[in-house]
Formats: C-alpha cells, sequence, structure tokens
C-alpha cells in the first residue's frame, strides 16, 4: 500500500514539474468548466496599445481582447496617429499585463464589430480596466451592452480628472 501511494505521489509531482516547467503552465490544463462561468484564464503574449491585449486561452488558441467599458489614446490609429498619453498608457498596460496569467471575465455581449472578445482583465487582484481609469491612462467608454461596471468607472474618472492624473493633467 505505500509503495502505491508512494508511487502514485511522485507521478503526480513528475507530472507538475513536467507540465510547470518553471511558469503556471499547468493552469492552461484546467479545463474550462472549472472556471466560474463568463470568465477565462489566459496568458497575455502581447500589448498592442492601452486597452488591447493578444491572449492565449487554454488549448492554445489566441484572442484578441479588446477591455470593455475605457479607451485609451490611440497609438496604432490609421488616421489618428499617436495620440497624447497614448504610448504612455500603452507602457502601463505591458508593464502590468504583458507576460502574465490574467482572469478575463466576459459581460453581456461577448464580442466586437471587429471580432475582438471584451473583456474586463484581473491579474490578481487588480482590475486592470478600473486602474487604467483610475490612474489617468484611460477614460470611461460605455457601449450598451456591457454596462456592470459603468459607475464604477465614472467615479474613478472624476477623481482622475479632480486629481489632474495622468491625461486630465494634459490641460486639455
Amino acid at each position: 500500500m505505500k509503495r502505491y501511494f508512494l508511487g502514485t505521489l511522485l507521478l503526480v509531482l513528475g507530472f507538475l514539474v513536467v507540465a510547470g516547467r518553471g511558469e503556471n503552465r499547468f493552469l492552461e490544463l484546467i479545463p474550462a468548466p472549472f472556471h466560474p462561468p463568463g470568465q477565462l484564464v489566459a496568458k497575455v503574449e502581447r500589448v498592442v496599445d492601452g486597452d488591447t491585449i493578444i491572449v492565449r486561452l487554454n488549448k492554445g488558441r489566441k484572442e484578441r481582447v479588446r477591455l470593455i467599458g475605457i479607451d485609451t489614446p490611440e497609438t496604432k490609429h490609421p488616421s489618428k496617429g499617436v495620440e497624447p498619453y497614448g504610448r504612455e498608457a500603452t507602457a502601463f498596460t505591458r508593464r502590468l499585463v504583458e507576460g502574465r496569467w490574467v482572469k478575463l471575465e466576459l459581460d453581456v455581449q461577448e464580442r466586437d464589430r471587429y471580432g475582438r472578445l471584451l473583456s474586463y482583465v484581473y491579474i490578481g487582484d487588480t482590475f486592470v480596466n478600473a486602474e487604467l481609469v483610475r490612474r489617468g491612462y484611460a477614460r470611461v467608454m460605455t457601449v450598451p451592452p456591457n454596462v456592470k461596471y459603468a459607475d464604477l468607472f465614472l467615479s474613478l474618472e472624476q477623481e482622475a480628472r479632480r486629481q489632474k492624473r495622468g491625461l486630465w493633467g494634459l490641460g486639455n
């Protein structure tokens, strides 16, 4: 009995070491039904700009994700070019999430007209969408029916404006 238990324990530990390889790759092995409804776990592969990221979901599928309820200044728009505070917003998002595991929370509408996955993004206990607004890297952009945190975002934007944080300190 002891040998069976020890053998099983070694097998499980070996699996975790191989699956992990120093990262949290084992999270990819957790099937979607174990996540609460409307939530996904993904690894951020690249930050496109302040409010758009590329993630890899479990089973290796890549998705372009647009953060819901916020809008950061443009850095890659074909006609607008680089807007004031756009580079700073992109750099902040990159420092916060690139290469890290995030939780994606969906709302009512799953995709926008460009096919991007619409999501609230969390890294640990940090609500990324809200943090961008709170620090003045983003303004509120509410697009119904995805309005779950609209009131929170509005109050954070008002505070950022009062404190002249980020883009609100540019004097526009």
